[in-house]
């Protein structure tokens, strides 16, 4: 009870005529955590608009970029969340046993990105293939299952970390698991993984050595794999096998998302802050969608919601509080692009028109997060399946495709390039 007063932050929320309800510290965690991102993000859009050269001198590197560091949210994300649903329910505890439940996800959840890492490469490398036709190559097969598993491997170990630390600081300061750990982990995702497949660039396309790398990296996925599933440890094999299904249809859309802003380069280089407010415009919408789909996975854990065709009760409150929290953070989200990409030297379209690109297309996609959340934790649910499994990955894959989508009709309609 003592989590639901409204704090002095929180009261902030009451100029919008209690909307958000008794929901207003709920939601300032999660603003709090998005405003983080939101800033964040910045570091990332620059880096992206640094390596601009890098990504044309290894072709079908850009279309993977979106796969690879989403790959991070949708694995970390339903970490979080399977912790959430622990902690809410009162079977967590901080043991590191192998056998434990927190040495079980922690476990699972590595697996389960080493393989998903080796096959996102292996689809990256027919989508690409198949969208050049003929038009030029490719980076090869071996390419990308070293920068995917390489860098993969490197922002997976520190996304970890981050992910252990919200459960502690959570514990700690009294944090609902599930209003922080999307936008954060999101962030964190955007934040390491960029640099850290720009890292593995260094180790392709070297011949030999890159075969080499390339078939250990392999061998030891499917080892890893197979032990697993042999094993004892049922939440492990259950994350592995409930995760990796979900995770390549969340990777094949995340391609797609890269094909759109691949086809679309030239006029997202026409303004180059477009690039700073890329990442932060994608991660922020699926941070949206994960916190109302972890939020809502926990309550359907506790029997807080029942099915039903049209949200009611606890569900239409929590969406309700997505898209108050969408309005300002998209609004955050372009001002500080438009400001430090103006200090910078960027080439921009305006504050005000960068503001209204981001606005719509971040509202349109804030739509289509409610109805992915909602309607596909009922049916995660019905099919018996753990919608902290698959919540996160589904909201966030299919927030990649439209994200890219939504942010290049935005352009579109605002004439922007």
């Amino acid at each position: 009870m003592a989590r639901r007063r409204l704090s002095s932050v929180g009261r902030a929320w009451r100029p919008l005529g209690g909307l958000l309800g008794p929901a207003a510290d709920d939601a300032t965690q999660s603003l709090g955590a998005l405003a983080l991102s939101a800033t964040t993000s910045l570091i990332t859009g620059f880096t992206f608009a640094a390596v601009t050269e890098t990504l044309r001198t290894f072709p079908g590197l850009l279309l993977f970029i979106p796969a690879a560091i989403g790959l991070r949210g949708n694995v970390f994300g339903p970490l979080g969340s399977r912790l959430s649903t622990a902690i809410r329910a009162g079977t967590f505890s901080w043991s590191w046993r192998i056998d434990s439940l927190l040495g079980q996800n922690v476990l699972g959840a590595m697996a389960t990105s080493l393989a998903a890492a080796v096959g996102l490469a292996a689809i990256a490398e027919f989508v690409a293939t198949w969208l050049r036709d003929g038009e030029g190559s490719v980076i090869g097969i071996a390419d990308f299952v070293v920068v995917s598993v390489f860098g993969g491997t490197v922002a997976s170990i520190v996304v970890l970390v981050i992910t252990l630390g919200l459960a502690v600081a959570s514990a700690r300061f009294g944090w609902d698991l599930d209003n922080v750990t999307a936008p954060l982990v999101s962030a964190s995702g955007d934040f390491v993984t960029l640099p850290a497949l720009v890292l593995a660039t260094y180790l392709i396309q070297r011949g030999t050595v890159t075969r080499a790398l390339a078939v250990a990296f392999v061998v030891f996925a499917l080892a890893v794999v197979v032990l697993l599933v042999r094993s004892m440890l049922r939440i492990s094999r259950q994350v592995l096998l409930e995760s990796l299904p979900v995770l390549v249809v969340a990777g094949t859309l995340s391609l797609v998302a890269g094909a759109v802003l691949e086809r679309s380069i030239e006029r997202l280089l026409t303004f180059s802050v477009l690039l700073v407010l890329l990442p932060g415009y994608l991660s922020t919408a699926g941070a949206l969608g994960g916190i109302l789909s972890s939020r809502l996975s926990t309550k359907v854990h506790l029997g807080l919601i029942e099915p039903a065709r049209i949200p009611r009760g606890d569900a239409r409150a929590d969406i309700r509080v997505t898209f108050a929290l969408a309005l300002p953070i998209f609004a955050l989200l372009a001002v500080l692009a438009g400001t430090v990409g103006s200090l910078a030297g960027r080439t921009s379209p305006g504050l005000l028109m960068l503001v209204s690109v981001a606005l719509t297309g971040g509202l349109v996609a804030t739509a289509f997060v409610a109805g992915i959340a909602y309607y596909g934790t009922l049916a995660v649910v019905r099919f018996g399946l753990d919608p902290d499994n698959h919540g996160i990955p589904l909201v966030s894959a299919s927030l990649d495709v439209i994200g890219a989508l939504t942010l290049v009709g935005a352009l579109l309609l605002w004439r922007v390039a």
